[in-house]
């Protein structure tokens, strides 16, 4: 048994040229209403797009735009980000991946839990259970059982890959949700970091989400 720990990688080109390529289009988009093309500049679209979707709320115009990013996570933590409808999802999937297969090295890979230190008799127990699915999930293989029926016997924390791809306006909402301090340990784990990323690279769009801070109700 493999244990790793979570990651991601943003599949979308993230070098400054392509974000502002990204603003360049939904400034387009907006200033199609307004029939005001004629006053794009160089310069213009990041105040524009920071302007219309943080001041004036008007976030359908960054729905033009979109980013793609793979996870590498348990299958718990993938079981909340499907919740966010508007999106496009393509995950591992456990009935065709045999694990006992050459290429999975033969066993099965599980994603290390942020909770506990591994002298913790709870990591452990986690451990352990998680050996214990292994030997039953490929003691099932053995016998002949199909992988869509040996998969039965799989942790919640096994390793997956899940690619998600969402337009702008929804990924405002996905940090917003997952990135806070309310969110699960594991989702945070990946959100956290990658939302950093996305304030580097778009901060016209991204920094005014605050992870510590409550988000304003209406």
């Amino acid at each position: 048994m493999k244990i790793v720990q979570p990651h991601y990688v943003i599949e979308t080109p993230i070098y400054e040229d392509y974000g502002r390529s990204l603003l360049q289009l939904c400034e387009r988009a907006a200033r199609t209403c307004y029939k005001s093309e004629g006053a794009c500049s160089a310069n213009s679209a990041g105040p524009f797009v920071r302007n219309i979707a943080q001041v004036k709320k008007h976030a359908s115009v960054i729905e033009h735009a979109s980013v793609t990013v793979r996870f590498i996570c348990d299958r718990g933590v993938t079981h909340e980000l499907v919740r966010h409808r508007i999106a496009a999802y393509s995950q591992e999937s456990t009935r065709y991946c045999n694990y006992s297969a050459d290429k999975f090295g033969n066993e099965i890979t599980v994603i290390k839990p942020p909770f506990w230190g591994t002298t913790d008799r709870r990591y452990c127990a986690w451990y352990h259970a998680c050996k214990n699915a292994e030997d039953s999930y490929l003691a099932l293989l053995s016998s002949g059982a199909s992988p869509q029926e040996a998969r039965s016997v799989l942790p919640n924390s096994l390793k997956t890959e899940i690619v998600m791809t969402a337009n702008l306006r929804e990924w405002r909402h996905v940090f917003t949700l997952r990135a806070a301090k309310e969110a699960h340990p594991q989702m945070q784990q990946l959100m956290r970091p990658l939302l950093a990323e996305f304030k580097r690279w778009l901060p016209e769009l991204f920094d005014d989400i605050h992870p510590d801070i409550p988000p304003a109700t209406t």
